[in-house]
């Protein structure tokens, strides 16, 4: 009952978000009217990119996000948004500016047709981290994860919402804090919804669904 009630507490224009994204594209492919990237041709462009997240899209470094087997369609929004200044990684500088979109393309395709990446779980409170992931905070206003990542962390494609299943919880609790701090703002299409959520957690509560997603399988 509680994480029903929490699914509840998503905003209506997010939600009306999800039917839009959901309604334009099939899982792994791209927007309407685009055409897929050539993931061969992805491979060679990934060199550069495989210093930090490795050929097969594991990263070298737990602060850097696993990318293999993540959804075609948020790996070039993400892409898309570091080269356009939506985005802001000081590590992300200069590495996709002065690529064409075609590139960006094809890099995403040759991660989204990798194999999706397993970590052992975290080393924080598994259980908290189970209880927000699965069921939310409803005394905080804290929405279930798995309303939108859904309950084995796979994510939305058509939605536009990440795999989180065996991200790394550095790299996680980062982007939480980071949202929760208004320094990443990539849901302004979804109504600010992950700010949203993370207002109310502390650093412990992030800390814990973070190690709790890096196990998830």
């Amino acid at each position: 009952m509680l994480s029903i009630l929490s699914r509840t507490l998503l905003p209506l224009s997010f939600l009306a978000s999800s039917v839009a994204f959901a309604a334009s594209a099939a899982p792994g492919m791209p927007p309407a009217g685009e055409a897929r990237g050539d993931a061969a041709a992805g491979q060679a462009a990934a060199l550069v990119c495989s210093a930090c997240h490795g050929q097969e899209g594991k990263a070298i470094l737990p602060t850097y996000p696993n990318l293999g087997g993540q959804h075609y369609s948020y790996l070039l929004r993400q892409m898309r948004a570091f080269k356009g200044g939506d985005r802001y990684a000081q590590l992300m500088m200069g590495q996709v500016d002065n690529l064409p979109d075609d590139t960006l393309k094809n890099i995403a395709a040759h991660y989204a047709d990798k194999a999706l990446q397993q970590n052992d779980p975290g080393t924080a409170d598994l259980a908290l981290g189970e209880k927000i992931y699965r069921d939310g905070l409803l005394d905080k206003g804290v929405p279930a994860c798995s309303a939108c990542h859904s309950p084995r962390g796979l994510g939305n494609g058509p939605a536009g919402f990440p795999v989180v299943s065996g991200q790394n919880a550095g790299y996680v609790d980062a982007q939480l804090k980071a949202y929760r701090a208004g320094e990443r703002a990539t849901d302004e299409s979804y109504g600010q919804m992950m700010r949203g959520v993370v207002r109310n957690l502390n650093d412990e509560e992030i800390a814990a669904v973070s190690a709790y997603v890096q196990g998830l399988r």
